[in-house]
């Protein structure tokens, strides 16, 4: 390249370029993700049903190098199954959850969050739609709903024992449990709460499957109490595993502005950590594999359900697709475990079903907190969300923690965006001398080149002096991005006034609005690029950025207004000081 174009290239890049190639790079990905949910890869839909009993044999875990007898169910448990006329039910409520025990197998179906409705009503944000002639929006109060007995939104958990090859025959999900209550419900005063189902057959194995839950906890313990009176001795496995059919619109939820939250399998080991197993996984390739400790789980949009086996023993995971109903399995199966004669073995294992919480997961399991994916910007968005989250302990508001973030971040970065704006605000005394050598040398580029960089030399002026802060400023942006879509305590989570829900747009665009006219005043104390056609593409900025934000989580925007707006004091105070000090003729 010759020293012409080289200092051509140096003059025209402005700092505000690259905003341009930002937002041009950000409008190319929400496309893409727009073009996945409308033309990309579908899951398969469910082919006719056939019998329970005939499905249940395939739902159960196949033990490696065990004999297909070994693994194969009671004859009769699946009898038991096909003259059952009706699956019985257990229901349980907590302060927290509501849920059904079928007494087939004892698997955990229709668990609702009672503290997490579908939709939250707003009578600030209906009184002003009124107000502008719209009707208020019908809201769904109805709580999320987790696992579902729901043949088109299947999702149950189940859990069993694997009886040894020459050993007595143990149950599985497919075999019947007893129970001497219908319901059970934690009352006012009690911290916890126990359901136990029984199952004993004529050699004297008795097992008692109880089910633990604690006030304000979404983690409910199981125990496997095998009291073996025979005069045999018992060997076999515990197993625990997550059976669901994906959602027939998408394979995830889209938060608020194109980008698509992950909704699949997740397990957890020594080895990997943190690695997704999606439905295409499962139908592609078998997982098969040990550790020790670890979890397996199905994660959606701010909700997650994992079975944590104990963290001492080394577990076996693995999948399955059920290639005909389209439904997919994960769990895992523990080592083998001899109960002798007129002995007695406890197991156990806890499965998480609830919101994505991260102080509460971490206690629940090594590295469950990871399924609040902030992608490959985790290592910035960790950080984030536990200062957002130790900010809102002393505000009681999220808004508020946001705001407190802002003026965190700024503060990180004062020393380079005080660089900046100094680069910035001598650009702009000088601008009206390079607009004068502009017209002098309007027929000779090279030497208006050669005099700009003279002039930039002596004035001690960077035109790329904006540029590191910005570019620092993209990832932080990503991030929150993230952090504020992903994060389950921004979620219905109300600021002020109108502003009831950080987690979606702002319903009535004030927010993106006020963005706009203040990324409209940041920009006039900005130099204006030398180039005319550069200068009338970063004047639309203000309102290509507005239209992008209109669809953004208004926690998002309310960060980029208060960043904004700090810009604004920050850069006017440093001008002044400039101007005051004479440091630019």
């Amino acid at each position: 390249m010759t020293p012409y174009r080289k200092n051509l290239v140096i003059i025209r890049m402005d700092n505000i370029r690259f905003l341009l190639i930002f937002s041009f790079g950000l409008l190319v990905f929400m496309l893409y993700q727009q073009w996945q949910i409308d033309y990309g890869p579908k899951p398969l839909m469910p082919a006719a049903i056939e019998s329970v009993a005939t499905k249940a044999k395939e739902d159960l875990p196949t033990v490696s190098g065990e004999t297909a007898a070994a693994n194969a169910p009671a004859q009769a448990s699946v009898a038991a199954i096909a003259s059952a006329p009706a699956a019985k039910t257990v229901k349980i409520k907590t302060d927290v959850l509501a849920l059904e025990i079928d007494l087939l197998g004892g698997t955990i179906q229709n668990l609702d969050l009672l503290a997490y409705p579908v939709q939250q009503s707003n009578t600030v944000v209906d009184a002003m739609r009124r107000m502008v002639g719209w009707e208020p929006e019908t809201v769904d109060r109805s709580p999320v709903r987790i696992f579902n007995a729901d043949k088109d939104k299947f999702f149950i958990a189940q859990s069993g024992l694997i009886s040894s090859q020459g050993s007595a025959t143990a149950p599985n999900h497919l075999t019947v449990f007893a129970s001497n209550q219908d319901s059970y419900t934690l009352q006012d005063g009690q911290d916890s709460l126990t359901v136990p189902l029984t199952w004993t057959d004529n050699t004297g194995l008795t097992v008692t499957k109880a089910f633990t839950f604690k006030r304000g906890s979404y983690e409910i313990k199981l125990d496997q109490k095998i009291d073996n009176a025979s005069a045999q001795p018992w060997s076999g496995r515990q197993y625990s595993q997550l059976l669901r059919t994906p959602e027939k619109q998408n394979s995830g939820s889209a938060l608020a502005g194109g980008m698509r939250a992950y909704n699949g399998g997740v397990i957890y080991t020594e080895k990997d950590k943190y690695k997704k197993i999606d439905f295409d996984d499962m139908r592609e390739e078998v997982l098969d594999t040990s550790t020790k400790g670890g979890w397996a789980a199905f994660i959606q949009h701010y909700f997650a359900s994992a079975w944590v086996p104990p963290a001492d023993q080394d577990n076996h995971y693995y999948t399955k697709w059920l290639q005909e109903d389209d439904r997919y399995v994960i769990g895992s199966y523990s080592p083998v475990v001899t109960v002798p004669a007129n002995g007695s073995v406890n197991l156990t294992a806890n499965l998480y079903s609830g919101p994505k919480i991260q102080p509460v997961m971490e206690k629940v399991g090594k590295g469950l907190e990871l399924t609040v994916d902030y992608s490959v910007l985790t290592f910035i968005g960790k950080p984030i969300y536990a200062l957002l989250n130790w900010i809102h302990s002393f505000t009681l508001n999220w808004g508020l923690a946001i705001i407190g973030v802002t003026f965190c971040i700024k503060l990180l970065m004062f020393p380079l965006t005080q660089a900046s704006f100094r680069s910035m605000a001598k650009m702009r005394k000088v601008q009206p001398r390079l607009k004068e050598l502009q017209e002098r040398f309007a027929d000779d580029r090279m030497r208006l080149n050669q005099e700009m960089m003279a002039m930039y030399k002596k004035e001690q002026v960077n035109p790329l002096g904006g540029c590191l802060p910005m570019l620092l400023q993209i990832p932080v942006f990503m991030c929150l991005y993230w952090v504020l879509g992903e994060t389950v305590e921004f979620r219905q989570a109300p600021f002020t006034l109108w502003l009831q829900d950080l987690s979606v747009q702002d319903p009535f665009y004030i927010l993106p609005l006020i963005m706009g006219v203040t990324m409209k005043i940041q920009q006039g104390l900005n130099p204006a690029p030398v180039d005319p056609v550069q200068a009338k593409i970063i004047k639309m900025f203000p309102i290509i950025f507005t239209i992008f934000f209109l669809f953004f989580p208004a926690g998002l925007v309310l960060y980029w207004v208060i960043n904004n707006t700090l810009s604004i004091c920050q850069q006017k105070y440093i001008s002044y000081q400039i101007e005051k000090a004479g440091l630019a003729s």
